[in-house]
C-alpha cells in the first residue's frame, strides 16, 4: 500500500475533516486490521504558550478526539499545501490512541510506519510523522492524561466518522 494505491489523490480530493478521517481509518485498517467506530471530533482553541501547543488530544476511555483549532488555522493560512497532510497526521496519531496505543513513542512510531506504508517515505504525511517539528515548530505531543488548563468551547464536527453510522443516522 503506497501512494500508487491512490491515497495521495484521495487525500488531495478530500473536502473536509470527515473525508480525511475516513482515509485515516482505511489506512489503519489495511495496515493493522484494527478499527474503531463511533468517534466524534471536536475543535477547540486550546491555545499555546512558550513551550509550544498541542495539536490534538484524546481523553482516555472516551469517544472524542479534540483537535486544537489554533495550529489548524495557522497551517491552513501559512502553508495550504501542508493542511491536508497535517490533518491526516494529527488524526492518525489520535486515532491510534483510540485503538489503545497510549504510549507516545509507540504511537509516533506506528503513525510513521502506517504513513510510510500508505504514502511512501517522501510524502509530506510521512515527513510530518518523521519530524513534526520540522514543519510545525512549537507543536508538542501531550503527555499521558494531559488536559487543557482552562475551559474551552468545543465545536463538534458534523459528519465525522460517517462510515460508522447507518444511513438513517445523519
Amino acid at each position: 500500500m503506497n501512494s500508487e494505491s491512490g491515497f495521495d489523490s484521495r487525500l488531495q480530493s478530500a473536502k473536509d475533516l470527515p473525508d480525511i478521517f475516513e482515509l485515516v481509518k482505511v489506512a489503519v485498517r489495511k495496515s493493522t486490521g484494527k478499527e474503531r467506530a463511533g468517534l466524534m471530533l471536536g475543535l477547540a482553541n486550546l491555545g499555546g504558550g512558550p513551550q509550544g501547543f498541542v495539536g490534538a488530544f484524546y481523553p482516555i476511555a472516551t469517544n472524542i478526539i479534540v483537535m486544537n483549532s489554533l495550529p489548524l488555522k495557522r497551517v491552513k493560512e501559512t502553508d495550504p499545501a501542508l493542511y491536508k497532510p497535517y490533518v491526516f497526521h494529527i488524526l492518525l496519531h489520535e486515532y491510534l490512541h483510540t485503538l489503545g496505543i497510549i504510549d507516545e513513542a509507540a504511537t509516533r512510531q506506528k503513525a510513521y510506519e502506517i504513513s510510510t506504508m500508505t504514502f511512501g517515505k517522501d510524502h509530506p504525511v510521512t515527513q510530518l510523522a518523521a519530524d513534526l517539528s520540522r514543519f510545525v515548530p512549537k507543536l508538542v505531543y501531550p503527555y499521558y492524561g494531559w488536559q487543557p488548563s482552562e475551559d474551552y468551547q468545543l465545536e463538534l464536527v458534523k459528519g465525522f466518522d460517517k462510515s460508522s453510522t447507518s444511513n438513517y443516522i445523519n
